[in-house]
């Protein structure tokens, strides 16, 4: 076969779309992948609009996404797209990303992955039965000095790992804001569309997802406190999770939308008997190493010192800031290399293999089902069902 650019057909992110628009810029940043056709709204004259905006052919701009994967799934194999990147609400998830794994396509979908912890496991059933691959875009284990900080855990630099801090503070909620057109916040704040958790199943996800990556431990059992600080707020906006890991470690995360003043203030802390490791999303391209006898050193993105994996999602030298977009475009770049590895009955790298998968989806959405419950439960400790 020979090898091409691989073709992705998007569902969402019209013009008015925050996140479609970030997505188009990651995967366009390597030269990997052309978006070749979209269902970009479920407004016919915005999807319209919009295709004609990004210079679709007029025969693949799409006004649904089943018109979509079924006229593509037709198209002979050196036309049709490859894969699907699913950029909706996530309580438009489900449906597109199955019909796209049962017509053979590869699916990109952003987090929280579904609705439900129930059509999680659904997808990760129909992932497994078709071998086909799936990309969740948790963006921040995309950063070159987060995969630093997994690799040095990982091979023992710390020693055993006892205990990780993990916090998210947002401000962007301290108002009522989804009573003031601000459409981000309706959708984010209203259970029929966001589920069963607002600030935990946004952003308490990605804290989660983080600190798992970083130790390598499972989230073993919690004791979750959820708050709903503004008047009128249908779901949380705040709230504060203990945790206990499957290696022993245990942990502390806090996440809250009413932060008033804070951006994207994510951070992480963690130690072990030897020594922990600091890193903030806001500071991206350095990784904070403590040690108990020996002075902090500070890792920088970019360095000829790192690790394999830190340098493979490095792009420039070091000083050259790197942040957000490359990040997400680490994980469209690693997705392509290892679907290109696939198409053409090659082994992918390790490194191209490190991306966020169904699995860490299934983990969110469990992570959000046992943080409710907990909240709503008498019990200190909730074991952590999956």
């Amino acid at each position: 076969m020979k090898r091409e650019k691989l073709r992705v057909g998007m569902i969402g992110g019209g013009k008015d779309a925050f996140i479609g628009a970030v997505h188009r810029l990651a995967f366009n940043m390597d030269g990997q992948v052309e978006l070749c056709c979209g269902a970009l709204s479920i407004h016919p004259e915005v999807a319209k609009e919009s295709g004609e905006m990004l210079f679709l052919p007029e025969d693949r701009i799409y006004l649904n996404y089943e018109e979509m994967i079924r006229k593509e799934s037709q198209l002979p194999e050196d036309k049709r797209m490859h894969f699907v990147s699913i950029v909706t609400p996530n309580f438009v998830h489900f449906a597109p990303a199955m019909m796209a794994l049962e017509h053979g396509f590869n699916v990109v979908i952003e987090k929280p992955m579904v609705f439900s912890l129930d059509e999680a496991r659904q997808l990760q059933q129909k992932v497994k039965e078709t071998g086909l691959m799936l990309c969740l875009t948790h963006t921040y284990t995309g950063y070159p000095m987060v995969k630093q900080a997994r690799q040095m855990v990982a091979e023992g630099a710390l020693g055993k790992i006892r205990k990780v801090y993990v916090e998210y503070p947002q401000g962007w909620l301290s108002r009522l804001s989804e009573r003031e057109g601000n459409a981000q916040a309706a959708w984010r704040t209203d259970p029929k569309k966001s589920g069963k958790s607002g600030c935990m199943g946004d952003i308490g996800t990605h804290a989660a997802n983080l600190a798992e990556y970083i130790t390598g431990q499972h989230i073993s059992k919690l004791c979750a406190d959820l708050n709903t600080i503004v008047e009128g707020r249908n779901l949380d906006d705040d709230g504060a999770v203990l945790l206990k890991f499957d290696q022993g470690a245990s942990g502390v995360l806090i996440a809250s939308q009413v932060a008033a003043g804070e951006e994207n203030a994510l951070k992480i802390k963690v130690y072990g008997e030897k020594g922990g490791l600091e890193w903030h999303q806001q500071e991206p391209n350095t990784l904070l190493v403590k040690w108990l006898d020996a002075p902090t050193q500070v890792y920088r993105a970019g360095s000829g010192y790192l690790n394999d994996y830190a340098k493979h999602n490095c792009r420039t030298p070091a000083g050259h800031p790197e942040g957000y977009l490359e990040a997400f475009a680490n994980h469209y770049r690693n997705f392509a290399q290892a679907l290109q590895a696939k198409l053409h009955n090659e082994t992918p790298s390790k490194e191209s293999l490190d991306f966020p998968s169904v699995d860490d989806g299934v983990r969110g959405m469990a992570f959000i089902d046992n943080v409710v419950a907990s909240a709503q439960s008498d019990k200190k400790w909730w074991d952590f069902e999956i």
